[in-house]
């Protein structure tokens, strides 16, 4: 209910109240009195005359269909809560003080235009909870007390029933939406003003649930209604309570002109279909993919992501030429990050930069706010490495090194290369950098993925890949939906450790256990291909592989077995400026023939070594760290290798 001047109309809502409550009380004496009925000169009813409800009481009858006689019975309710007399004259009139409470009873002997049919379960009264029949010995007997949430409404008040408040959250407030997806909120706001009896809801399918709830709130915001957010998690699972959490939903979204959106953003197809056919009021359905079965229930509508042009002019608009080079800066970050309006707004709010007067010289807060809104949730199955090395401690051929700097190369100029000069438009399939690390264990490949997340100033996460695997049908894939549509955005670097167990070959089917692995690595491959991030994957065995996954990654890089000259340059590396040190021959440690992974695990144990003796690292200590080494590797330390050591 919306009104051009609100105080003065709570102020006459406040007043007609007042003279209803007076005009039943002088009734209800009256025939305590025992005299004959007089009309009620400010009963409850619609004022014909009125272009509109004068109170909220009439508001109230005129939306649940209240008969005069009904109308009455909720206002006498009212009085008792409201004004102490009415408790009085109700004991008077039962004849029975401790009966404070009005009844049907009295309602029936005492009020006007008395009908039975106002006492069944599906007359308003009752259907729409408006009172409640407390315990009592009969029907007509029992204690009558008017529901807590109309009583507010009554007085204008505005709450939530308090049954729904702790399940029910607002829906966020309309922002500014990218083309595709106001034309998407303006299908729904025309949708929603037909009131065609045929359309019962909207669904929303699609990976960015900020984005779709972005458009319900722009559609309620043009037809004036305000949404509600429930998660499908929290519907009770007795069927009684669920019609009962139902109805008290439509009263409320009557009352105060609302929309439920029920939102799940895992997998709602087992959503029970009567839920949806039940509603018979606005509501919208928020979900990953389209329900089953909803044919004639819910308008679907897909929400793509907002294209690079659109988020580019969201991004420029967030701004308002506030920074220097803005256009740069913009292409920069829409070229890496994949965010939607709200998480635009919400980084240029977090970088400090605000439309009216922003002041920023510098990219680099922009970059770590947007780094932040696309920070992947996924603690549960992968685990965040903070990378710390850079192009100089890592120790590789030029060749491979060569490789990993186009690689870099190809995350940064993404923006430049598919939308500027529109390679883009030929499809979007492919756009990612999938790349492979194959080598020995210890060669290099995690530090080179370490490398470049920190030149690419961006998250690294491992993927667990203990935690992806399931023995469960379908949970796998689950798994890895879940990862690949967390870092979707952009944020984050994924590293897919010893990835031989997951990206296997395809084999022939032989049993039902063939056939579901199968299956795992045929979606695989489709995500992968479908990802517009940078995926970097290691494995021990290149050619375990599936060649199909093979054709689908941008570059390849083999890390070979650290020759005498890289073993060298390692071991001049392992040790920082202010460790102490005394005569460590880097050419007689390069003997020892271990990859880069050994070499660091001999340099850390000698260092405890010579702490622990309250000595610098000799290489003495060096020896001892290498015999240990040499054991848990499972071979023999020879004379060669350790000559003129002493």
């Amino acid at each position: 209910m919306n009104f051009p001047d609100e105080t003065k109309w709570l102020e006459q809502n406040q007043m007609q109240l007042s003279l209803a409550l007076n005009s039943l009380r002088a009734l209800l004496e009256r025939h305590s009195a025992g005299g004959d009925d007089v009309p009620l000169t400010h009963a409850a009813q619609p004022q014909q005359d009125a272009p509109g409800p004068a109170t909220f009481l009439e508001y109230v009858i005129n939306l649940f269909g209240l008969s005069a006689f009904e109308g009455q019975i909720l206002l006498l309710c009212a009085g008792v809560e409201l004004d102490g007399r009415f408790s009085a004259l109700c004991a008077t009139l039962h004849g029975d003080g401790r009966r404070a409470q009005p009844t049907f009873s009295l309602a029936l002997a005492c009020l006007p235009g008395a009908h039975w049919s106002a006492l069944t379960p599906e007359a308003p009264l009752r259907f729409w909870r408006l009172i409640e029949v407390l315990p009592g010995d009969t029907l007509t007997t029992s204690p009558l007390r008017i529901d807590e949430r109309i009583l507010h409404f009554l007085v204008g008040t505005a709450t939530m029933d308090v049954r729904l408040r702790n399940i029910l959250r607002p829906l966020p407030s309309a922002v500014d939406l990218p083309p595709s997806h106001q034309h998407i909120a303006d299908q729904i706001a025309d949708l929603w003003m037909q009131r065609a009896p045929t359309i019962r809801g909207i669904g929303l399918w699609g990976p960015e649930p900020s984005s779709k709830s972005a458009i319900v709130a722009a559609a309620c915001a043009q037809v004036g209604w305000r949404g509600q957010v429930m998660r499908l998690q929290d519907f009770p699972v007795s069927q009684s309570e669920r019609v009962e959490l139902l109805r008290l939903w439509r009263r409320e979204a009557l009352l105060s002109e609302g929309v439920l959106v029920l939102e799940d953003q895992a997998s709602m197809q087992g959503l029970p279909t009567e839920i949806l056919e039940n509603l018979d009021i606005p509501f919208a359905v928020i979900a990953r993919e389209p329900l089953r079965d909803t044919a004639g229930v819910l308008i679907g509508f897909e929400v793509p992501r907002p294209t690079a042009s659109e988020q580019s002019a969201l991004w420029k608009f967030a701004l308002n030429d506030s920074i220097e080079n803005c256009d740069e800066v913009v292409n920069t970050l829409v070229g890496q990050f994949d965010l939607d309006p709200v998480a635009i707004n919400a980084a240029v709010v977090d970088a400090g930069v605000h439309r009216a007067n922003g002041d920023i010289s510098t990219s680099r807060a922009l970059w770590q706010a947007a780094r932040r809104q696309a920070r992947p949730r996924l603690e549960a199955l992968a685990q965040m490495i903070q990378p710390m090395t850079d192009w100089d401690g890592l120790v590789l051929p030029h060749e491979q090194k060569h490789l990993l700097q186009e690689i870099v190369a190809s995350v940064r100029q993404r923006y430049k290369v598919y939308e500027t000069w529109g390679l883009a438009a030929n499809g979007r399939r492919g756009l990612g950098v999938a790349t492979l690390f194959a080598g020995a264990s210890g060669t290099g490949k995690t530090l080179a993925a370490e490398v470049i997340a920190n030149a690419l100033n961006l998250d690294l996460y491992r993927i667990d890949l203990s935690s992806v695997v399931s023995k469960y049908i379908g949970e796998t894939e689950k798994n890895l939906r879940s990862i690949f549509d967390a870092a979707e955005r952009g944020g984050a670097v994924l590293l897919f450790d010893e990835a031989d167990a997951l990206f296997g070959k395809r084999s022939e089917v032989r049993d039902s256990h063939d056939r579901y692995a199968n299956i795992e690595v045929s979606y695989l491959l489709q995500r992968m291909e479908s990802y517009r991030g940078l995926a970097i994957l290691t494995t021990n065995m290149k050619n375990s592989l599936d060649s199909a996954f093979v054709r689908r990654l941008r570059f390849i890089v083999q890390f070979p077995f650290p020759d005498a000259s890289l073993r060298t340059e390692i071991w001049r590396r392992v040790y920082p400026h202010d460790t102490p040190t005394d005569a460590l021959d880097p050419i007689k440690l390069a003997r020892l023939q271990v990859t880069g992974g050994n070499i660091r695990n001999i340099a850390l144990n000698a260092a405890f070594l010579a702490a622990d003796a309250g000595e610098p690292i000799r290489m003495s200590h060096m020896l001892r760290a290498a015999r240990s080494e040499y054991a848990k590797l499972d071979q023999p330390l020879g004379e060669t290798e350790t000559r003129g050591w002493q």
